[in-house]
């Protein structure tokens, strides 16, 4: 495997890659890999002739970056056994070379107004600013995300058409756990016994998708919420949202599809998840 960690060395590679003919995958990461992003990782390998696999923890979309684990040895090990080609490992100068001090605005329109727009404003933002730039640097054919962080799919989605970037985005299944609980970098700083309460979350979802109706939706979201509550969680929000628009749903038609949203802390740790209730034919 090689590693990158300037922009000019990654680029003069994957040049010379394009121009024998070969298709380059790209898989972002913040680090801290798991079974997930090696299932992503997995994709771009059986369809790309190249594999690109960054870590970065971008410093504009969190409050305080320093919160986030860093394993970066043992990322590149499981990145080695993965076989994966190519791992560019970027300093934050090396992303903004211009600083982070007033970066460009992206405009996202209602996707950055609800949940974790909502409740993490600006991360969107931050969000952009770096997938904008990784997506210029690697000029991949395909991208590789999870549909565990689904808005923020939508949102990169959004920036490619917007920004009329070549890159096609596949979007995989999110990954869980034997007892249900979505993998998720997060997870390492849950205590042992907060790791065994986490599974709610996935619990409260499939709830939601075992009791979903035609007819109001209201009360199927106060009962996801105060049954989490009731396990020890600090509630953000529990919503159904149409799946292709991320439209707040009051009320289902029995045939628009649908996708279930939650976002809770568990102690210190913000846990998110989502699930498919409906989906269209």
């Amino acid at each position: 495997m090689l590693i990158f960690h300037t922009v000019w060395q990654l680029q003069h590679y994957l040049q010379l890659q394009q121009n024998n003919g070969c298709s380059i995958g790209f898989v972002p990461t913040m680090g801290a890999l798991h079974q997930g992003h090696l299932s992503l990782l997995e994709q771009s390998l059986q369809h790309t002739d190249v594999t690109v696999c960054s870590i970065f923890v971008n410093p504009t979309q969190f409050n305080d970056p320093k919160e986030y684990p860093v394993t970066t040895s043992t990322d590149v090990e499981m990145l080695l056994n993965a076989g994966v080609q190519v791992l560019f490992l970027p300093s934050v100068a090396e992303i903004y070379p211009n600083g982070t001090q007033n970066p460009p605005h992206y405009d996202l329109g209602f996707l950055e107004t609800v949940l974790e727009g909502k409740y993490r404003p600006g991360h969107f933002q931050g969000v952009c600013q770096v997938m904008h730039r990784l997506l210029n640097i690697v000029d991949a054919d395909h991208l590789f995300m999870g549909q565990k962080d689904y808005q923020q799919c939508m949102v990169i989605q959004h920036l490619i058409q917007t920004k009329h970037i070549r890159t096609q985005l596949h979007i995989a299944p999110t990954l869980r756990e034997t007892d249900g609980l979505a993998m998720s970098s997060r997870n390492m700083r849950l205590s042992n016994n907060d790791r065994l309460t986490a599974v709610a979350i996935s619990e409260a979802l499939l709830q939601l998708k075992t009791k979903l109706r035609q007819g109001n939706l209201e009360q199927l979201k106060l009962e996801a919420a105060v049954f989490l509550t009731a396990k020890g969680f600090r509630v953000d929000y529990t919503e159904i949202a149409h799946a292709q628009t991320l439209q707040l749903m009051h009320n289902w038609n029995g045939s628009d599809p649908l996708v279930a949203l939650t976002a809770a802390y568990l102690g210190e740790v913000r846990l998110i998840d989502n699930m498919l209730l409906a989906e269209t034919d």
